[in-house]
């Protein structure tokens, strides 16, 4: 039988979305690898399948809203409200910080499930959780397809992943020598 984790990396590969190259990460840091998660959000059967395997995770998690931050978590994060049959909003960027705006209201002590595509440091993240509380709303956890933060990533609130991969990141001025001869790509995130 296939291991969660065999399955999961099978979908990234077979859709092209965990790809090896020279990349700049939102942060600035270098990487190896990236998980171009919009790869696989072309496919709905595969996102069906991969929320399918996040959702026991979840099933515990009391929250009436599923909230994705833009643009990464737009399609993971409605697919899960799908699947739970919720209300889904999202934030969006606005002059590069998350906003919420479209009309989007949230209501006093509303649990708030936030869902992202992949987290790295977690910037993102954060700023949805806050939004939510700026908001009123009671963040009930945050879940991930993939935490690529080796463990940095930390939030006051329970933190849930699909898959968990730890490829190091590089500052762009120290970059080991297979990677500074590979011109470095930002695919966008």
């Amino acid at each position: 039988m296939q291991s969660t984790k065999e399955e999961v990396l099978g979908i990234f590969r077979s859709t092209q979305a965990l790809l090896q190259g020279h990349f700049i990460l939102r942060s600035g840091l270098r990487s190896e690898y990236f998980f171009q998660c919009a790869q696989v959000c072309q496919h709905m059967a595969e996102v069906t399948r991969l929320i399918e395997l996040l959702k026991p995770q979840l099933e515990a998690l009391d929250f009436k809203t599923v909230l994705a931050p833009a643009m990464g978590g737009l399609v993971v994060g409605q697919e899960v409200a799908r699947q739970f049959g919720a209300r889904y909003i999202f934030v969006e960027k606005e002059n590069d910080k998350l906003v919420l705006r479209r009309g989007f209201k949230i209501e006093p002590d509303e649990p708030i499930l936030i869902v992202e595509d992949v987290v790295t440091r977690g910037g993102r993240a954060q700023e949805a959780i806050d939004i939510v509380r700026e908001e009123g709303g009671k963040v009930a956890a945050l879940a991930v397809l993939v935490d690529r933060s080796q463990g940095n990533a930390s939030f006051d609130c329970p933190f849930v992943s699909l898959l968990e991969m730890g490829f190091p990141t590089f500052d762009p001025d120290n970059l080991p020598d297979h990677l500074k001869d590979i011109p470095a790509i930002k695919p966008g995130s």
